[in-house]
């Protein structure tokens, strides 16, 4: 993932790949507190974008949840 990523662009996502994008995020996440923990890590700023973009991920994941119930 370059940056920050969208709303607008997650909404276009399928449950499938925001699944999966999440799986991603979360490894990345991982990664970069490994990297943290060693003293390896470059970006510090990294981290921030990769905790919202789950929290992004998760909340577009409930609303889409919700109006599967509704419908």
């Amino acid at each position: 993932m370059a940056k920050q990523t969208k709303a607008a662009d997650v909404r276009q996502k399928t449950k499938d790949e925001l699944e999966t994008m999440l799986l991603d995020l979360r490894k990345e996440q991982f990664n970069l507190r490994f990297q943290r923990a060693t003293g390896q890590m470059e970006g510090v700023g990294r981290v921030r974008y990769v905790r919202r973009d789950i929290a992004r991920v998760k909340t577009i994941l409930a609303e889409q949840a919700r109006s599967a119930v509704k419908s």
